[in-house]
């Protein structure tokens, strides 16, 4: 079987270290608060005017823009990107809405955002609102695996939102963030 880059369609290769400029960084951060507003109150339907095909081509402009919130700890960004309904399924779950998940989500984003360590996601794979994707954690000076896991959000494109997201998660060093690095976390 032939090798591809997961990215080879996408604007920002998120799959390992390094691959990302500033400038590009600075451009996804616009991009991700630009599709965060564009969410609506009520769940679009699917039909011949917000189809399949164009729900997933829009899951995969804000790819990059999510892999760029998350590194930068911006979880305002991340928040956003949920609809008010949430379902959250993960092994510390299940969380309904908004306000179950975050105080817990909190610590993994300021562990998995924390200076000296780049989050990668080597897989992530589209099919309409569907998108999968296997991410990793590692230490910038060791190249220690701090935390690993694997997502499925199910995301109506940019006027839908995420209303179901799945995820197995590992965590081998620290499982609560610090103080210190929960302050670098942006929730408002």
């Amino acid at each position: 079987m032939k090798r591809i880059s997961y990215y080879q369609d996408l604007s920002a290769d998120y799959s390992r270290p390094g691959l990302v400029s500033a400038e590009l960084a600075t451009k996804l951060i616009r991009d991700a608060e630009e599709i965060v507003a564009m969410k609506e109150p009520q769940l679009p339907a699917i039909n011949d005017h917000y189809s399949l095909k164009q729900i997933e081509q829009e899951n995969k402009e804000w790819w990059p823009t999510h892999c760029e919130a998350l590194r930068q700890g911006r979880g305002d960004i991340l928040t956003g990107e949920y609809r008010d309904d949430l379902v959250y399924l993960c092994q510390d779950g299940p969380y309904y809405g908004l306000s179950e998940q975050q105080e817990r989500e909190k610590h993994w984003w300021a562990l998995i955002s924390q200076p000296d360590v780049t989050m990668c996601w080597p897989i992530v794979l589209f099919s309409g609102e569907h998108t999968y994707f296997e991410w990793k954690c590692v230490d910038d000076a060791t190249n220690e695996t701090l935390a690993k896991g694997n997502v499925t959000w199910v995301r109506r494109g940019h006027r839908g939102g995420c209303y179901l997201k799945t995820e197995q998660l590992t965590f081998y060093r620290d499982v609560f963030a610090p103080d210190e690095l929960l302050t670098l976390i942006t929730l408002d």
